[in-house]
């Protein structure tokens, strides 16, 4: 990577090459190497901006400011520069992968593509969110993913017209969505429908259950029956987006604007 000792104009435009050259900087900050401090101030603005990127950030970038603050740290941590280096590198690891597109299901991009269409400002931002915090957050995720439903439900219910109140729950909100696009299994008759529908319905009590075991959303008064995981967080926020994907292309349809 070619710059400009301490220049920040000469950050390149690719997401991918600014967390590369912030790993960089910082690997040669540990290492007796040149200290682009300009340069990691402004990387590190930038990064904290995004919300998505900020959440996969290292800890330590979000918490030091500078590489005068960064040094201590990582002096402490590991005495050679080797160890720096792996420390560094597996930070960056979870952002790398999310941005080189690792740990993704083969229906993301469809979905995200169709909550996109939805409500680019809202519900996508959700949805992205989820994704995210998949393999780093675990907990995280399986509360985002239970967001991500209430926020299409809601989102439907207020383009229909129909009331809710702030108290509803996320199966009763997802059952007037479902009622107001004729998706609840006894508005129809053709049983391998109804019974789809109703699996659909299920998914979501699950996952309303899933939160509430696993999630951080709740203060806990005891120990954990398990430990979420990344397989955990992956099955919610899948089965989250498809039936949220399922939801916005009914609207859609339903609008004339599929």
């Amino acid at each position: 990577m070619n710059y400009k000792l301490g220049n920040p104009d000469d950050i390149p435009d690719s997401v991918v090459e600014q967390v590369t050259m912030m790993e960089g900087i910082l690997v040669a900050s540990a290492t007796g190497g040149s200290s682009d401090n300009r340069v990691y101030v402004t990387l590190r603005q930038t990064f904290m901006a995004d919300p998505i990127i900020r959440d996969l950030l290292p800890p330590f970038v979000r918490t030091y400011r500078s590489l005068d603050a960064f040094w201590p740290y990582i002096k402490n941590e590991a005495g050679t520069y080797a160890e720096r280096r792996q420390i560094i590198g597996a930070a960056f690891t979870p952002l790398m992968d999310h941005l080189e597109g690792r740990n993704r299901a083969p229906s993301d991009m469809s979905a995200s593509d169709a909550l996109a269409t939805f409500d680019a400002e809202g519900v996508h931002v959700v949805w992205a969110k989820a994704l995210a915090r998949r393999a780093t957050d675990p907990e995280g995720a399986i509360t985002v993913a239970r967001t991500l439903l209430e926020t299409v439900s809601k989102r439907i219910l207020d383009e229909v017209g129909q009331p809710y109140d702030d108290k509803d729950d996320l199966p009763k909100l997802y059952m007037n969505a479902a009622k107001a696009l004729n998706l609840a299994p006894n508005q129809h008759t053709e049983e391998p429908i109804k019974a789809i529908l109703g699996g659909a319905m299920n998914l979501v009590n699950g996952i309303g259950t899933l939160r509430n075991r696993l999630s951080d959303s709740h203060g806990r008064g005891g120990r954990l029956p398990v430990k979420p995981s990344p397989r955990h967080a992956s099955l919610a926020v899948n089965t989250a987006g498809a039936i949220a994907t399922f939801l916005v292309e009914t609207y859609l349809d339903r609008e004339g604007k599929a």
